[in-house]
């Protein structure tokens, strides 16, 4: 059977290949560049500039621009781009703009800060060599494209600041800049370069014919997300002072603090939110003076526990810093390089000789610019804050890829990401980010078949279940997506971790000793997350994840691919289910156990069979009962509560929904800003991880009852779940508009109101009675 597996993989590659061909790769005429007599590999800061004149202010001047590891683009001294959007060496991204607005006629210049933290980089950060590409497209833009006409010089101020940060840290270096050596006002227009080096280039002219492609390093595609939002965003409140004095304007507004020449002085601020933000410090004299910078999501007391975020007394600073020395001069500035995720910075000042004045402390709010655009309409505060943390969190955790965690890793792992692009379709509709998380995860797949846990990823962790969950991703965007044709192209990969997973499958259908990390949930009890394994290797989580990534790939093919795979996983899933029901069933408790042994129980298996819809409805009602009442049963942590609910609601006690958010309330109640890492929120490592963002996807799909009916959300199905709820509504996205919906209850009896975008039909399902809702608005009385 798997070598006809392989045999259909090979034939539909050709299949594939002939329905859609990717568009052809545009020309680039420019070429990389960068400083001749530097080693590219290695940490350091270069500057690059490029004069120009132009006769007239120019309507269009559409340009595309990227660099390795990261750059800052200035056009006349206005910040324009920051990027490039992270992939690999075999999918580097550049930005395409149109930079108009920002020239006049005469003298232009553009200037571009490019930088490589090297061995101190993210792990999500992959690097050929520093170097910067610029191209114009049009024939008037090509003026700027990169060449030996550019000047480049070395900013040497910069050192790349290794962090010393409790847990594990990926998010890359802080700064630690000397302004005496700085390059200052280097971007503006009337500065003098003349003394900087002309560029070199890094390649020839790419070289192509007999098959052959003579050039090493990137191979550029275009990105798919726009431009991250930039936002000036100003600290609330100094918490804190200690050996200054500090005026009350400061630092809402911009206000000078003197500090004393031989002073040690510590200011402790606070956003009163979590952020991740561009610090930016003004500031001047004080030669030689030593600033540090520090960036805290709370801070610790004794016992390294965070306890309540808004209490800092008998609480100390530490983590994420960035050091910089004054050069005495008025009005220096620094900003982070790479964006700061914080709630509190703490700013340590040691003067020499000189006083120094703090001019203006602030950061510059970055993401990806979701749009939130749907509503709750709710008496509840409760509810109305736990969507606006919710949403913050998921804001926080997106930028130019979903991430688990923007202070500690910036790493955007399969798991993480199913929930998080949920959030997405449910609050914004704005499906880019999806696309590009699926693609970058598609790029991850190694050889044999499965994809990485996290992509981009330097370090190729793998998580077995979490490649599973890629296949039951591309499910979820052919439900609630608009790109058909992005998700066949996709089956490919679908087909090949699915091939994967086969080869672990044993005589009777079931996945034995899957070699790497088969993390499942952070369950105290479980070792580094993983779900009880028998000694031969087998476990119903495994099992039943495996079962559900063939569920997918059974409504993939059936919709967008071939009847051959159809077939072969429908005939893999009907054994691996009989064998779950045969292995794992435990008569005795009426539950799923972990392992055959039958002497481990947990949410996760059981959550997951009930989602595989493997039992009868009466049984999901009685597993959904232990589920709630059993409390011998391994819990869902944050994370896993996702579909512990989903399965609740499944097994007929969504209308219990408000009273499964304790773990959220305890968040609240902690003074956190957005959701927690873990269940164990005084200690939890990361204050802000988006798969907590799960109510704001639940308030839509459980509460409000809406989900999708059929591919490409051409169907709805609303099912509400009110509880004791008198009175809610909402709206959410919809690929063709919005999907509204009001509900109010008097006595037993429901008054709904249900508008629903044109061209789409569904049905309204209340206590059993099923009601036929076209497009427009529907009035329902039961």
């Amino acid at each position: 059977m798997r070598n006809f597996l392989t045999l259909l993989i090979l034939m539909s590659t050709l299949a594939l290949t002939a329905q859609r061909r990717p568009n052809a790769e545009p020309e680039w005429t420019a070429t990389w560049i960068t400083l001749g007599d530097s080693d590219a590999e290695a940490a350091g800061m270069y500057l690059f500039r490029k004069s120009f004149n132009l006769d007239a202010a120019p309507t269009s001047f559409p340009i595309r621009i990227s660099a390795d590891n990261r750059y800052k683009l200035f056009v006349n001294g206005n910040l324009v781009s920051v990027g490039p959007n992270w992939g690999d060496i075999k999918h580097w991204n550049y930005q395409s703009m149109d930079i108009a607005s920002n020239l006049k006629q005469g003298q232009n210049t553009i200037a571009v800060k490019v930088w490589n933290e090297a061995d101190l980089r993210a792990v999500a950060q992959f690097s050929f060599k520093t170097a910067l590409i610029l191209q114009g497209q049009t024939e008037q833009a090509k003026i700027v494209d990169t060449n030996k006409s550019w000047k480049v010089t070395e900013d040497k101020s910069y050192t790349p600041l290794k962090q010393y940060i409790r847990g594990y840290y990926a998010a890359g270096a802080g700064d630690f800049i000397d302004m005496n050596k700085a390059v200052g006002n280097w971007n503006a227009q009337n500065f003098d370069d003349s003394s900087w080096d002309a560029a070199d280039t890094v390649f020839e002219a790419v070289q192509q014919g007999f098959g052959f492609r003579q050039q090493e390093g990137w191979n550029l595609v275009p990105s798919i997300l726009p431009e991250m939002e930039l936002t000036n965003e100003r600290l609330a409140t100094v918490r804190k002072a200690e050996g200054v004095k500090v005026p009350s304007s400061f630092p809402a507004k911009p206000t000078d603090i003197k500090i004393d020449a031989n002073s040690n002085i510590k200011i402790l601020l606070d956003q009163e939110h979590l952020t991740n933000a561009y610090l930016s410090l003004l500031f001047s004299g004080g030669k030689n003076s030593v600033i540090t910078v520090q960036y805290a999501e709370g801070l610790y007391d004794s016992e390294g526990a965070k306890g309540n975020r808004n209490d800092i007394e008998g609480k100390t600073m530490t983590g994420r810093r960035d050091s910089i020395i004054s050069n005495g001069k008025a009005n220096q500035e620094y900003t982070s390089l790479t964006y700061r995720t914080y709630r509190y910075v703490e700013l340590g000042v040691e003067t020499k000789d000189e006083p120094l004045v703090i001019n203006d402390i602030y950061g510059t709010f970055t993401g990806y610019p979701f749009q939130m655009k749907a509503n709750l309409f709710s008496e509840s505060e409760e509810l109305s804050e736990m969507m606006e943390i919710g949403w913050r969190t998921a804001r926080l955790c997106a930028v130019d890829t979903y991430m688990d965690c923007p202070y500690y890793e910036r790493l955007q792992y399969v798991g993480d990401t199913r929930i998080q692009h949920f959030v997405s379709f449910y609050n914004s509709g704005d499906d880019r980010l999806i696309k590009n998380a699926i693609n970058l995860i598609d790029y991850s797949r190694q050889p044999n078949g499965h994809t990485l846990s996290r992509y981009p990823d330097r370090q190729d962790q793998v998580i077995p279940t979490y490649s599973l969950w890629y296949v039951s991703m591309l499910y979820d965007y052919m439900m609630y997506g608009s790109d058909a044709d992005f998700v066949a192209e996709k089956l490919m990969g679908s087909r090949q971790v699915l091939n994967y997973f086969i080869t672990y499958l044993d005589d009777d259908g079931s996945l034995k000793n899957v070699p790497g990390w088969n993390y499942t949930d952070w369950v105290p009890e479980w070792n580094f997350g993983m779900a009880p394994m028998a000694e031969d290797g087998s476990s119903a989580a495994l099992d039943l994840q495996m079962l559900h990534a063939l569920q997918s790939g059974i409504a993939l093919e059936e919709e967008l691919g071939k009847p051959e795979f159809v077939t072969l996983y429908k005939t893999m899933a009907d054994q691996l289910t009989e064998t779950i029901k045969s292995k794992y069933w435990d008569e005795s408790k009426q539950l799923f156990a972990d392992t055959p042994a039958k002497d481990k129980f947990s949410q996760h298996a059981n959550t997951l069979a009930i989602l595989a819809n493997i039992v009868d409805e009466d049984t999901k009602k009685a597993i959904g009962k232990s589920l709630l009442e059993d409390k011998t049963l391994a819990p869902t942590s944050i994370y896993f509560s996702y579909y512990l609910h989903l399965a609740l609601n499944e097994a007929g006690y969504g209308d219990q929904y408000l009273e499964w958010l304790d773990v959220w309330r305890k968040n609240m109640e902690l003074g956190l800003t957005t959701w927690g890492e873990t269940s164990q929120v005084e200690t939890t490592r990361s204050d802000c991880h988006a798969w907590g963002s799960s109510p704001n996807i639940e308030f839509f799909r459980i509460l409000l009852g809406i989900e999708s009916a059929s591919p490409n959300f051409k169907t709805v199905r609303i099912a509400p779940n009110l509880g004791d709820i008198k009175k809610i509504g909402g709206e959410m996205p919809h690929p063709a508009g919005m999907i509204s919906v009001d509900y109010k209850m008097s006595g037993k009896k429901l008054q709904a109101t249900i508008n629903l975008p044109s061209g789409v039909d569904g049905e309204f399902v209340w206590n059993g009675q099923v009601n036929a809702l076209s497009a427009g608005e529907n009035k329902i009385n039961l």
